[in-house]
């Protein structure tokens, strides 16, 4: 009797037996994933609080004090400092997701595993060295977009609850709000992920790199905000000397006064002109009125999406050398075998 024959497995393009590097990476990195997704439900639990029953507390605080008329009116003070305090300690925490990023992809994405041996030992055996760093990059990529993603949602949504009910509630070109509110956390977080992994390639030594990569996180946190004002063309106001000083609510580029000619005097601000010092002031510079070049509210997207782009663009160029430099120090293209060192 003919036996039968038993079907080829089908061809998966890696030996019988190998976890994908996907898989791999998970496995390798569970506990990260899970600390990740425990921080993303504490935080995102937190800022539904603030924007939550926090901010009902308050709201509620503003409105007793609205309502009352003599000094006998009591109203929860307790409220409005918990929602003050409690915002504050959610914005810090979402602008620190980059840095935790940042400082996670340098100690362990790529360096722990050059610093005990790990990844040459992947290299020769199993995954190629492109395959390695892709799968390292693709998986916390995906995962880092979605967590941060939710929480600026979130802030964004806590943010405001309180526009309009809270007196003391940030506005939208306060420095901490404007960087948690929208894409830019998302694109920083990105481009710790790629900072860290450059880095680590460079220094295979995890505190080494765990350190120079928060340092260069936070070096592209301080240049996007100086460059960020700049981003997009601003809307120049102008207004008597008799207030009290340049008018327009927003991210304020340039203020000053202007001459009777049309010149401008940056940050030649004395007070309002109804003040004799402060007209004689202006008379001798001729100014006639002050001038504001600031950013309204409707400038909010354009410079968060302009900002967001800007920072993707060195993340895509710090991936970029992340690639070729470990090319050029293998010495093996994806599908080949690294050289063992």
């Amino acid at each position: 009797m003919t036996a039968l024959a038993t079907p080829a497995p089908p061809a998966t393009g890696r030996p019988a037996g190998r976890p994908s590097p996907v898989r791999w990476l998970l496995r390798l990195h569970r506990p990260d994933l899970l600390a990740w997704a425990g921080l993303v439900i504490v935080l995102g639990t937190a800022l539904f609080c603030v924007g939550g029953p926090l901010t009902d507390a308050s709201a509620h605080a503003w409105r007793q004090i609205d309502a009352c008329r003599t000094a006998n009116c009591g109203y929860d003070q307790a409220a409005i400092l918990r929602y003050k305090d409690w915002y504050g300690y959610t914005t810090y925490a979402v602008l620190a997701v980059p840095f935790l990023v940042a400082a996670w992809s340098g100690a362990t994405l790529t360096s722990r595993e050059l610093e005990n041996g790990t990844a040459h030992l992947v290299w020769t055996q199993s995954v190629a060295p492109i395959r390695w760093l892709a799968a390292k990059l693709a998986v916390p990529a995906a995962l880092i977009t979605v967590g941060t993603g939710l929480l600026a949602l979130l802030h964004h949504w806590a943010w405001s609850t309180g526009q309009g009910r809270i007196d003391t509630a940030k506005r939208w070109y306060d420095t901490g709000t404007f960087a948690a509110n929208g894409t830019v956390p998302v694109a920083l977080a990105l481009a710790g992920l790629a900072i860290g992994a450059l880095i680590g390639l460079v220094l295979p030594n995890s505190l080494a790199a765990l350190v120079g990569s928060v340092f260069a996180t936070g070096g592209l946190w301080g240049a996007l905000s100086t460059a960020t004002p700049h981003l997009w063309p601003t809307v120049t106001k102008v207004a008597a000397l008799k207030r009290d000083g340049p008018s327009g609510s927003g991210i304020s580029v340039s203020q000053g006064v202007l001459t009777s000619s049309g010149e401008r005097i940056a940050d030649a601000y004395c007070g309002s002109g109804t003040y004799a010092s402060c007209q004689a002031a202006y008379d001798k510079l001729d100014a006639v009125s002050f001038y504001n070049d600031y950013h309204p509210q409707s400038h909010y997207w354009p410079l968060q999406l302009t900002a967001s782009a800007l920072v993707l663009a060195v993340t895509a160029a710090l991936t970029v050398a992340a690639f070729r430099l470990l090319k050029r120090t293998t010495g093996a293209a994806d599908g080949g075998k690294a050289a063992t060192p």
